[in-house]
């Protein structure tokens, strides 16, 4: 079931702290591609106004206030300097279009995430944290550099992603969508995980335990129903960064 996001509840300034938060957060745990990829989030009060970093910033750089407003076609719509590329919220864009609920989008290129993405049979059950994303992950073809000229790939994006929590981008990385940024951040984290955990299995050359199917369900359900999906983590890496790098939200 898709539900409408309640990132509503949170106005701009507290969504460019999140946001911000979420990319100092990504940089700090080594899941960056220099200045590439992005993460974005839905502005309250609008259907089609986004948060996405400037291009050219590291990761690590990002602030509150050098976050721009985007529309939905990745151009900016607030009066800013700093240089954007509409072709790389083309993702974005089509995500953000398709599901109301997704009101945060993150996009990666780790090497456990290419890795995993150069396989043909997606994230294995081989762990509890691997578990709670069995039959929640989508999965979309190669179809090149993804433009913003190519508006059927979008579809067929859209169509690959269905109503799942995130995507594997084949020979490319990963996407999580959800309802918050701590939420996508959540998913973003423990997914890289389940992919860090699946290469190494799979470099042991030892034939990987795989659970019961019934097993495997009663895992992703228990996580599923766990109320919290991320929130206590949340507000615990915004107390790490508010110590060592408080000037994310500035």
């Amino acid at each position: 079931m898709i539900v409408v996001s309640n990132d509503s509840e949170q106005d701009e300034q507290s969504l460019r702290e999140d946001l911000a938060a979420a990319y100092r957060l990504i940089a700090l745990y080594g899941m960056t591609d220099l200045v590439y990829t992005h993460l974005s989030v839905r502005l309250p009060g609008s259907a089609h106004r986004f948060l996405v970093n400037p291009y050219g910033l590291l990761f690590e750089e990002v602030t509150a206030s050098s976050l721009v407003v985007v529309d939905a076609d990745g151009h900016p719509a607030q009066e800013t300097d700093s240089p954007f590329n509409p072709a790389g919220f083309v993702i974005h864009s089509a995500v953000h279009r398709a599901r109301p609920d997704a009101a945060c989008v993150m996009h990666t290129h780790t090497l456990a995430g290419m890795t995993v993405a150069a396989q043909k049979a997606g994230i294995l059950p081989l762990n509890q944290i691997s578990m709670e994303f069995y039959g929640r992950v989508g999965f979309h073809s190669y179809e090149g550099i993804a433009a913003d000229d190519n508006l059927s790939e979008r579809e067929r994006l859209v169509h690959d992603l269905g109503g799942n929590i995130g995507i594997i981008l084949q020979n490319h990385g990963l996407l999580t969508v959800g309802e918050t940024v701590a939420q996508t951040f959540y998913r973003t984290w423990y997914l890289e995980q389940a992919c860090r955990i699946q290469i190494a299995v799979q470099s042991t050359g030892v034939p990987p335990a795989i659970p019961s199917e019934a097993y495997i369900l009663r895992a992703r359900e228990q996580f599923v129903s766990d109320p919290d999906q991320g929130r206590l983590s949340w507000q615990a890496l915004r107390r790490k960064l508010d110590r060592e790098q408080p000037d994310y939200r500035n």
